[in-house]
């Protein structure tokens, strides 16, 4: 008993300990915030937990986000702040840990009561443009971002409109983001509309459309790059490209004025998990309810798993081999500086896979903004592309990038660099995975080398019409013809799987019997009869092979699998021939008369065989016309057979 009693013990106390030990490591570590007040001033700073530095990277660091509750926002780690009014306040932080092996520290928002403001202090204007996304870090799975909307009155009157943020791209299956937040500040209200809602005002320069109107008519009409007028084009592009939208209404806005809308995105868990893809949202803003005239601004982001700045990726993530030899994949490096000083020369190698043309890559944006170099040395800041057989270099000349560790440096956001380009598919290329990585080297540091950034294409479906003839060698007078399809993924590089559905129409003749004896009364009347049966067949059968084929090349395809076979309609034909002969000591004589008569039956759905293949093509393997050769064992007798056929895939 003592020792059952010394057992259980045993067991509880290691239970209590393990569960202690999970909630330990569960817990979420925790950011929060400090600050004081300097006259007019507030500075704010933020405690956060210690890093977990992740082995080999640069030295982790924080960058922080921050929100005032007046409808301003800050990137710096410590900033300050002027009120304008009096009030109280909801500060909120978002920390992100970079080259941390943890979750970025959960930070709950803070109220501040603020007295000794200055009403004529006003906020240092930030936008160049009448629009502007800003996101406070990358979506990690199962994280939230902040998304920033930035809008500013650029007419010369007060106005009234509308801000429209799209997301969750139509192109993927499952949604990447909900939002759980909308934070205004300026007495914005949400339309509670699920169409999309355009202007009334109808003339020449303008497109009519309601919100109960099923149909919209879209007319082609040249739009300018930064103020587009063909609203309802626009909104029905975004509506195809996107799967979900918010929509808000603005009032009272003064000329020059600028205004923010912050957005909380929970991403989901059923998120893309490709870490080297980059999804999207599209933020549109009509400034005047009076006309269609609007901006437009897309703001693409990496999905990571970790905050780690340098990072290679695509919006060639998945790609419809159908439709991809004219277009021109997207690709994005970036990098930051961690470095105590400026980086000089920033070299990033990068590499590019043998089914894209290097030569035709093309520059889109880069950061810091340069010239593109010339054919022979300059002086001036410059970005240098050269190749090598297997890589694109690409390298920043006679730079300023300032250090995350550099003295007197707040704003991290101005230590990041990137380079965008769009590359073309070469001349032959195979439905392959590819993927590319880059080594960035800062100045004469070792290089730092990125995620892997992949390309893959969806499966696609081939139909494939197939017709040829049977050839069973073990049955008599046969003949056989069939027509049918198949299905497999489109244009396969090597091995795929193959299904297809044949039907198929087969004469052949079955097994004779003759029967010979004596009849009627010996000495008396007695006769020599033989009885001949024949038997023929007449089916249609439905042939469903399953098989994995091999592409050795371009135009030679291997194939072997299973088949089973029924026949779908069975018509048998029996005739009978009844002959009467001389009896000359049990042997025939003279012919005294002869009897043929016929008999006809039909079966469904009978005689199922199953078989094993295998096959050769020639011709356009992957596409195209082809013509093979398959030869059937099947597991019942007498039903081997070669089949000789010609297919086209499309």
């Amino acid at each position: 008993m003592k020792t059952l009693i010394t057992f259980l013990f045993s067991i509880s106390t290691f239970l209590c300990f393990a569960q202690q030990a999970t909630t330990i490591d569960t817990t979420r570590r925790v950011a929060t915030i400090e600050y004081k007040t300097v006259g007019n001033q507030v500075q704010f700073s933020p405690n956060a937990p210690e890093l977990n530095q992740i082995a080999g990277a640069p030295k982790a660091f924080y960058t922080n986000y921050w929100e005032f509750g007046d409808g301003t926002y800050s990137k710096e780690n410590n900033p300050t702040k002027t009120y304008k009014k009096a009030g109280e306040y909801e500060v909120r932080l978002w920390a992100t840990n970079n080259y941390d092996t943890g979750k970025p520290p959960t930070s709950r928002p803070k109220k501040i009561r603020v007295d000794d403001v200055d009403e004529d202090y006003q906020e240092e204007a930030s936008m160049d443009n009448a629009i502007d996304i800003q996101r406070n870090r990358e979506p990690i799975p199962e994280e939230e971002i902040v998304v920033i909307f930035k809008y500013k009155n650029t007419k010369d009157y007060v106005t009234n409109g509308k801000l429209m943020l799209f997301y969750n791209e139509t192109v993927y299956k499952d949604a990447n983001f909900e939002i759980t937040d909308t934070r205004t500040h300026h007495g914005e209200t949400i339309i509670n509309n699920d169409n999309l809602v355009y202007t009334k005002k109808l003339n020449r320069d303008t497109y009519y459309a309601s919100a109960e109107n099923n149909s919209i008519s879209l007319y082609a009409k040249p739009q300018d790059s930064t103020e587009k007028q063909n609203l309802p084009l626009t909104l029905e592009e975004a509506k195809a490209a996107y799967k979900n939208s918010s929509q808000l209404r603005f009032s009272n806005m003064q000329p020059n004025e600028e205004r923010n809308v912050f957005y909380t995105l929970k991403t989901t868990p059923e998120m893309l998990k490709d870490t080297s893809a980059i999804i999207s949202v599209r933020g549109v803003y009509i400034p005047d309810d009076n006309y269609d005239n609007h901006h437009v601004k897309d703001m693409e982001m990496e999905i990571v798993t970790s905050h780690d700045p340098n990072k290679m990726s695509s919006n060639a993530t998945f790609l419809n081999y159908r439709l991809v030899r004219y277009k021109r994949p997207k690709f994005k490096i970036r990098f930051q500086n961690n470095g105590e000083g400026p980086a000089r020369t920033i070299r990033l190698e990068t590499d590019i896979p043998d089914m894209f043309d290097k030569s035709s890559i093309e520059v889109l944006d880069m950061y810091p903004k340069v010239k593109i170099c010339p054919k022979y040395d300059v002086e001036y800041s410059c970005l240098d592309t050269t190749y090598t057989e297997k890589q694109a270099i690409f390298t920043f000349k006679n730079i300023y990038l300032p250090g995350s560790e550099q003295k007197n440096v707040k704003v991290y956001d101005s230590t990041k660099g990137f380079v965008q380009y769009r590359i073309k598919f070469g001349k032959d290329f195979h439905k392959q995975k590819t993927k590319s990585r880059t080594a960035i080297i800062f100045d004469k540091n070792d290089p730092i080398i990125t995620n892997y950034s992949t390309t893959r294409f969806l499966p696609g479906i081939s139909i494939g019409a197939k017709a040829g003839y049977n050839s069973f060698s073990d049955l008599d007078n046969s003949k056989s013809y069939f027509i049918g399809a198949t299905v497999s993924p489109y244009k396969s590089y090597r091995w795929y799987w193959q299904v297809e559905l044949l039907n198929s129409f087969h004469q052949y003749d079955g097994n004779t019997t003759v029967r010979e004896e004596l009849t009627g009364e010996p000495g008396v009347n007695e006769l020599f009869q033989r009885t001949t049966t024949t038997t023929s067949f007449e089916n249609i059968d439905w042939e469903i092979p399953v098989l994995a084929r091999y592409n050795v090349n371009n135009y030679i395809g291997l194939g072997a699998g299973l088949q089973g076979t029924i026949t779908l309609n069975e018509k048998r034909n029996e005739e009978v021939l009844v002959e009467r002969y001389e009896n000359i000591n049990t042997q025939p004589g003279g012919l005294i008369s002869s009897d043929q008569s016929s008999n006809e039956t039909k079966n469904s759905f009978t005689n199922f065989r199953t078989g094993f293949l295998i096959e050769a093509t020639v011709g356009f393997a992957r596409i195209g016309p082809s013509i093979g050769a398959r030869y059937v064992f099947n597991f019942k007798e007498n039903y081997n057979y070669m089949q000789l056929y010609a297919i086209w895939k499309f």
